[in-house]
């Protein structure tokens, strides 16, 4: 074991970013702008804002700006669990026998237990700068819901999700979580919206996606006065403010003098991935420098790998705006089996369009070798990984042992999103051996795209 390289790097608070970084700004082509679903022409600021809040919409908007400062207030909040630490990986190296060297960034050591903290503070600490009454939401797995309920608690606004309902079953200790901070949860499709009622009578007994939450989410939000709506995921204004996760991780990576030769993320929308590759992405892009950027991807909601690059709904009831991106329709619904998490049916335009031109690569797992992946690293490593983070486990691992099958000493980093200590049904029914790997069919997949919209 080198002595060289400490278990954990740290960064100091002074070293902390103090503005996130704008991956468009260094993209030849730009991600194709959302579109208003009436006239099918690029959405305006003023056609935003009755959504999302005024700065948000601007950053949204912004393809130039390479750095936007991070407000002071945001900062502070910050401190309390950032610099999140680099972990170099010598337990389960020293396991799999590896030359290969690998780390992972740990995005759990937050009350929330996840990355999304880091957008959820900045999005209501706008919010509440605008002085609105309150925000509303979807969230899968609950870690949006739950960092979010958290963020608006902290500055005494008022928080409405709406959980997918088969998480809502499936995860209720992250729903009291969300209760806790005071959030009101709602399971999804529900009949408290139009739009959800429309749902529920097109397909009774649904197990709800996050497309049907979007809808219900943002009805709400444009029917409340003082209320808007925020996203966890997918947008512009997400991955800018999780580029934290990669200004920090380069900044440690540079510190001992570290250059990986790949960099994998879990991906669902595209928080996490777009967060953690940006500065890399960018050397990419300049010319800078060269990585492996790998998205993981769940087999059970395969958009990269095989859904189709166009304008599509970002949501189920098909009254938001249309964003050009990878995607396997608004009304693909994954299995009610599929328990890792990463249900959405599109892909974060900025990801695709980076996909698209060949700046990254993706791959498919199935739920019950990511899971096995998860236990693997729990038992060497101390951490139990939440099931969306675990994607990004199963492939660093697959490729720890392509390493030491060539005898090459690659250096691996991948981002740990977040703990699964409120995902233990998933754990108990992989245990148990109840779970199964649920793969939608070509036909499946053909039936949901052969509704996208004409554009």
């Amino acid at each position: 074991m080198s002595n060289e390289i400490p278990y954990k790097i740290y960064l100091d608070e002074s070293e902390m970013p103090t503005a996130w970084y704008n991956l468009r700004s260094d993209m030849k082509i730009k991600p194709a702008p959302l579109l208003n679903p009436g006239t099918g022409q690029p959405l305006t600021a003023e056609e935003l804002t009755p959504i999302f809040c005024e700065e948000l919409v601007q950053q949204e908007l912004d393809e130039t700006t390479p750095f936007i400062e991070i407000p002071a207030e945001i900062r502070e909040f910050y401190k309390m669990y950032r610099p999140s630490p680099l972990v170099r990986a010598y337990c389960l190296e020293k396991k799999l026998d590896t030359p290969a060297k690998i780390y992972y960034k740990f995005e759990g050591n937050n009350t929330s237990g996840s990355h999304k903290l880091n957008s959820a503070i900045a999005q209501a600490y706008y919010a509440k700068k605008q002085g609105l009454k309150g925000v509303t939401t979807e969230t899968g797995a609950g870690q949006w819901g739950t960092a979010l309920s958290m963020a608006c608690s902290y500055f005494d606004l008022d928080c409405k999700v709406f959980m997918v309902k088969v998480s809502y079953e499936q995860k209720p200790f992250r729903r009291e979580v969300m209760r806790t901070y005071g959030a009101t949860v709602t399971p999804s499709p529900s009949e408290t919206t139009e739009v959800g009622k429309k749902i529920l009578a097109e397909h009774p007994g649904t197990t709800g996606s996050l497309g049907c939450a979007i809808s219900e989410a943002v009805e709400v939000a444009t029917k409340n006065p003082g209320y808007r709506y925020v996203l966890g995921s997918v947008l512009n204004q997400v991955l800018l403010h999780q580029s934290v996760i990669g200004l920090e991780t380069k900044a440690a990576l540079d510190k001992y003098g570290i250059k990986p030769d790949m960099i994998i993320g879990c991906a669902g929308g595209g928080s996490n991935l777009g967060g953690l590759i940006a500065p890399f992405m960018g050397e990419k892009l300049r010319g800078e420098a060269d990585y492996r950027i790998i998205a993981v991807e769940p087999a059970s909601c395969p958009s990269f790998t095989r859904g189709t690059y166009a304008y599509d709904f970002c949501d189920t009831g098909m009254i938001c705006p249309l964003a050009k991106m990878y995607t396997l329709g608004s009304s693909f619904i994954p299995s009610a089996n599929h328990a890792g998490g990463l249900r959405f049916h599109g892909m974060s335009s900025t990801l695709s369009q980076l996909y698209h031109d060949g700046y990254m690569e993706a791959t498919s797992v199935e739920q019950t070798s990511v899971f096995e992946a998860a236990e693997q690293f729990a038992r060497v490593e101390g951490i139990l990984p939440a099931p969306e983070s675990s994607h990004a486990i199963r492939v660093a691992i697959d490729e720890a042992l392509k390493c030491k099958e060539t005898g090459e000493e690659k250096t691996i980093v991948f981002g740990l999103t977040g703990t699964g200590y409120f995902d233990l049904v998933a754990y108990e029914k992989f245990n148990n051996g109840e779970m199964s790997d649920q793969i939608p069919t070509d036909e499946e997949i053909a039936a949901s795209i052969a509704k996208l919209p004409q554009i």
